[in-house]
């Protein structure tokens, strides 16, 4: 058994949105292929892998560093000693030869888009579901049902309160039953009255959570915390750099409610530092590390142990993304739900053809690996890669 090759092409993902920080006019992602020798129902397993938005695509690191470091390895040395099939951890091993830790940038989102492939291939090589593996790897009971929540209201030309509150309606009327939006892309006053508009609309339907992406420095954090403590908010989000751990950590006294974090933090130690130094509350804070942007899953089984290590639940994780591959995780390893995109970034958000949202919730079909081929745009678009 072997790997025979990684393909790798940057696909457009852009639209005229933005949130406090960036725009997306040109934002990119890359779609991997991890073509195997294993033959399955007259055909070539093949995992696919793409990296979440937000961080643009990465062929040039995946085409220089990380893929010829796995197709030039011997099999022998990436396979599993247990079983006939390719081994996760080994072959992480391997592309991250001869790298210094720290400093992770980009690479981290590199190697997490390939090893989301390497998972894939390495689950319908076993025929299950990859929730399913996981689950029996870890010895826990799988949880099919995993909660989602709609992210959006960005800021967009000529989008007004009619038309944000439109929006979250469309994602009560799908289902939903918890709503995120932007802030700090706007004024103070002018966010407060985007936020009551949507408040006004979902009423007693949903809850809402904020998110910051990031903007605020303290004097300004103090301010929106002053502001959104008043309102039954489900969280707030991302409040100021994501390395700032002394200001994250100050926004405790000044808003009690909970606040969510950890989507631009890409390794275990960060985590490990964010718990250690960023205030962070385990009855009723969020983190959202997203594998594909953070090493892959081999990574965030890492960052899971810092977390027990520290008293935090796996049930306080809702990975940033909306991708199946987090939905997969949050199945199989007890997570608390995942970030659902609706209407943006397709086709690669979102979940397989024919599940349905119900109250806030959705049931994972049982297709093999991470069940891309139950999603008709998707599969298609990563077909035409590898197949």
């Amino acid at each position: 058994m072997r790997i025979i090759e990684i393909r790798e092409a940057t696909k457009p993902i852009a639209s005229p949105i933005r949130n406090a920080y960036i725009d997306f006019g040109k934002m990119t992602a890359s779609l991997v292929a991890v073509v195997t020798d294993v033959v399955r129902n007259g055909k070539r397993v093949v995992g696919y892998g793409f990296n979440s938005n937000g961080r643009y695509g990465q062929g040039g690191l995946i085409r220089e560093r990380f893929r010829d470091r796995v197709l030039q390895a011997d099999p022998a040395t990436y396979l599993n000693d247990e079983s006939a099939n390719l081994d996760p951890d080994k072959i992480w091993a391997a592309m991250m030869q001869n790298e210094k830790p720290g400093g992770h940038g980009e690479r981290s989102v590199a190697v997490g888009t390939i090893d989301m492939a390497v998972w894939d291939a390495v689950a319908k090589i076993e025929r299950k579901p990859l929730f399913r593996l996981l689950a029996e790897r870890k010895g826990i009971e799988v949880t099919p049902k995993v909660f989602v929540y709609a992210a959006g209201g960005y800021y967009y030309p000529g989008k007004d309160d009619t038309a944000l509150r439109g929006e979250m309606r469309s994602y009560l009327d799908r289902g939903y039953n918890v709503v995120k939006m932007k802030i700090g892309g706007a004024e103070i006053g002018e966010d407060q009255r985007r936020m009551e508009a949507v408040l006004a609309e979902i009423d007693n339907e949903a809850q809402l959570a904020v998110d910051a992406n990031g903007r605020f420095d303290l004097e300004t954090a103090i301010a929106y915390a002053r502001m959104l403590r008043q309102y039954p908010l489900f969280w707030f989000e991302e409040i100021g750099d994501p390395l700032d751990y002394a200001l994250q950590a100050a926004m405790a006294e000044f808003y009690p409610g909970p606040m969510a974090t950890g989507e631009n933090l890409f390794s275990h130690h960060d985590a490990r530092n964010l718990l250690r130094y960023g205030g962070m509350r385990p009855d009723r804070d969020w983190l959202q590390f997203d594998c594909a942007l953070s090493y892959g899953l081999v990574e965030y089984l890492r960052t899971l142990d810092v977390l027990e290590t520290f008293g935090w639940s796996p049930a306080r994780c809702i990975p940033h993304g909306g991708h199946q591959m987090s939905l997969n995780i949050a199945a199989g390893l007890g997570l608390g739900g995942n970030e659902s995109y609706p209407d943006l970034f397709q086709p690669y958000g979102g979940f397989p053809d024919g599940v349905q949202v119900i109250d806030g919730h959705i049931i994972m079909p049982d297709l093999p690996g991470i069940g891309f081929e139950g999603k008709s745009d998707l599969i298609a678009e990563m077909r035409g890669l590898a197949e």
